[in-house]
């Protein structure tokens, strides 16, 4: 049997990087711009964030020096200047130059999983360590900390006090995305862009405007989720290659949530608990081959889930009918 009270929190913590990754996702997808460059976009999120703190830590004379504040604000701040900075390669090239979205999707992932692996080695060579990795425990002790009585009210804080203050904010993210999307004008704007831009064109809404700002915004938030995995789920450990394939997770449990961020809340936990369930079934030689099968299931259910919603044909449950198409205004 296994222990929930142990197993949920690590499904939480696995599912915060695809809660980000996946409301940025939303959030550009509705603008009509599918973004296939979320999986690079976490890892320059995460290494900038890395670098920032690698320097902050080299400056100070001793670790007990460091403040909880700047600890946190410049990793931040690295992690959004370097997410956003993708975000605008990416509009420049499909909304400004009408580039093909999938292929340039695909090559921001290519160039931000070498970025990241670079960079990241480079620090490594700096640091002088002789393991393949860099450790920046001062600075991830300060986004791992909980609250001070999370450990005082028993199995209620393990399960719901015991994260950082990362896993909240992902959390409040999406519900304020959720809402900004179904219920403000904004929202109504910007679904309207991703339904159909040359009618949004034609009733005075920038089309150009929203797609360059949700895009931006949205590689912004899943750079956060990059961040998160390195400094709270990693315990401030980077190593080449370790994302694994968190980004593609990412961008499944859009599909997977039928463009709600709300959704994406309990989906991300879920999609967590399927990733790592395969470290909980029996060990021993009988079981082995079957823990492979285990790590299919994420995607595997999102397939089903994608079957299951093209049969239903209910158009809240489909992607914008723009998705994926650039927008000629000569055309319109």
């Amino acid at each position: 049997m296994i222990d929930l009270v142990a197993f949920i929190p690590r499904a939480v913590a696995q599912g915060i990087p695809l809660l980000y990754g996946s409301t940025g996702e939303i959030i550009t997808e509705k603008s009509g711009n599918l973004n296939l460059g979320i999986p690079g976009v976490m890892y320059v999120g995460a290494i900038s964030g890395v670098i920032g703190s690698f320097y902050y830590e080299q400056s100070l004379a001793s670790k007990d020096d460091i403040n909880g504040f700047l600890a946190v604000f410049i990793p931040m701040l690295c992690c959004l200047v370097g997410s956003l900075i993708m975000g605008l390669i990416y509009s420049f090239l499909t909304v400004s130059l009408r580039a093909n979205q999938n292929v340039t999707g695909l090559a921001l992932t290519t160039f931000g999983i070498g970025f990241g692996n670079f960079f990241g080695g480079s620090l490594i060579k700096l640091s002088g360590l002789d393991v393949p990795s860099i450790a920046l425990s001062a600075t991830s002790a300060c986004f791992s900390k909980t609250l001070p009585f999370a450990g005082s009210v028993g199995w209620a804080g393990k399960l719901f006090l015991s994260y950082g203050f990362l896993a909240y904010l992902g959390i409040i993210i999406a519900l304020v995305a959720a809402f900004i999307i179904r219920k403000t004008r904004v929202g109504l704007q910007l679904r309207a862009v991703g339904e159909d831009p040359a009618t949004a064109d034609s009733a005075g809404i920038n089309v150009t405007k929203y797609k360059y700002v949700s895009t931006c915004l949205g590689c912004m938030i899943a750079g956060l989720g990059g961040l998160y995995y390195v400094m709270d789920y990693a315990c401030g450990v980077w190593s080449n290659d370790a994302f694994g394939d968190r980004g593609w997770l990412a961008i499944a449990l859009v599909i997977f949530t039928i463009w709600r961020s709300d959704v994406s809340i309990f989906a991300s936990i879920l999609f967590g608990g399927l990733y790592i369930l395969y470290l909980y079934i029996p060990a021993g030689i009988d079981h082995m081959e079957y823990k492979e099968l285990y790590k299919m299931i994420p995607y595997v259910v999102t397939m089903l889930v994608l079957v299951i919603t093209s049969m239903r044909n209910r158009r809240e449950d489909q992607p914008p009918k723009s998705l994926g198409l650039p927008y000629f205004r000569e055309e319109r």
